[in-house]
């Protein structure tokens, strides 16, 4: 049609791991957003139909090889890297020489430069990118130049449960700064496509477990984006587990509640606070469950307070590869440009019961 607004050609770095294969799906399904580009080297020499299960123009980009990412970003106007830390950082300078936008979805730029060697297990290299990158989570509001941003971090999948459940909490003044522990489940597509012994289906079936305690490097994403939302500084205990399914993340925030608040209070701060975000729900405690937000940008959340103990506690449900990763990333592009935020995540459709 004559006054339909031109697409908008971007690419996937990484399209074979799985926030790259959803991101495809998202993207073969958006508006405005036109895959021009697929990059990995496991899958490179096919067609992007040929290995995910669409149909149309998504489905006939041919996907190359990694070392011809630096020139086949040419021409396009944003990039997703799908990619672990390390290349990420290589790859993001790449884009921007090459004057083009980029997400993010590993964690090269999510923390301060500092952190990088005790959470990430290297120096960070690049303190150009680190000083220009915005970590945006756009329901905590800590995305406000995200329409000038060149580079922007992608928040991490318990990072995005977590924060929101505890910010919630925080800004309807329900809960001290002080003690917060969260804990949060997720499913195996969470540990990456990368095959392991201690991922493989005997290995975890009729599991549970912990993982990395103490040192999960979405600790201090948390921390940080909940300075950056206005909560100032402070300190969470975090501990994530494995369940043996394959999306999703429930999160558990546990906090000390304040003197005269009650679980209405509580209710109350989460009903506040999705007030106006179009992928945000509140629910009862009893209603955030994993099956309602797979497939889905939604977050389903919920608060209930104990005054006799002291305590108030949080839940917040998301789908790990949507919007904790894939979708989220979809969103922030939008803001990026301009478009609707719920541009191409609006109908996706969850599975409950």
């Amino acid at each position: 049609m004559a006054n339909e607004p031109s697409r908008i050609p971007v690419g996937i770095i990484g399209v074979s791991g799985y926030s790259g294969m959803e991101l495809a799906r998202l993207l073969a399904g958006h508006p405005r957003f036109a895959l021009a580009l697929a990059v990995s080297d496991k899958w490179a020499g096919d067609t992007v139909g040929d290995r995910l299960p669409f149909s149309g123009p998504s489905a006939t980009v041919r996907i190359r090889p990694q070392a011809e990412s630096a020139t086949a970003m040419t021409g396009l106007e944003l990039v997703f890297l799908c990619t672990p830390a390390e290349a990420s950082l290589e790859l993001a300078g790449q884009a921007l020489a090459a004057g083009v936008r980029v997400v993010d979805l590993s964690g090269a730029f999510r923390l301060a430069m500092d952190e990088y060697p005790r959470w990430y297990g290297f120096a960070h290299p690049r303190a150009d990118l680190l000083e220009i990158a915005c970590y945006a989570m756009p329901e905590a509001g800590s995305s406000s130049d995200i329409r000038q941003a060149k580079l922007v971090s992608n928040p991490g999948c318990y990072a995005t449960a977590s924060t929101l459940a505890t910010l919630a909490l925080l800004r309807g003044g329900v809960i001290a700064k002080e003690g917060i522990v969260i804990d949060a489940k997720s499913g195996m597509t969470g540990a990456g496509r990368k095959a392991s012994e201690e991922m493989s289906f005997t290995e975890l079936d009729g599991d549970f477990r912990a993982y990395k305690v103490l040192k999960h490097q979405h600790t201090p994403e948390i921390e940080r984006t909940l300075a950056l939302a206005g909560a100032g500084a402070l300190r969470v205990t975090f501990t994530p587990y494995y369940l043996p399914l394959r999306r999703g993340i429930l999160a558990t925030v546990y906090g000390r509640l304040l003197p005269g608040k009650t679980g209405a209070d509580a209710a109350a701060a989460i009903k506040a606070f999705v007030a106006d975000r179009p992928f945000l729900r509140a629910t009862k405690p009893e209603g955030v469950r994993l099956h309602a937000v797979v497939g889905t940008n939604r977050v389903l959340m919920a608060a209930d307070a104990d005054p006799e103990r002291g305590v108030a506690i949080a839940f917040a449900a998301i789908d790990n590869l949507v919007k904790g990763a894939a979708g989220q990333a979809v969103q922030n592009a939008n803001l990026m440009f301009g478009l609707a935020e719920t541009a191409g995540l609006e109908l996706l459709g969850g599975t409950a019961p």
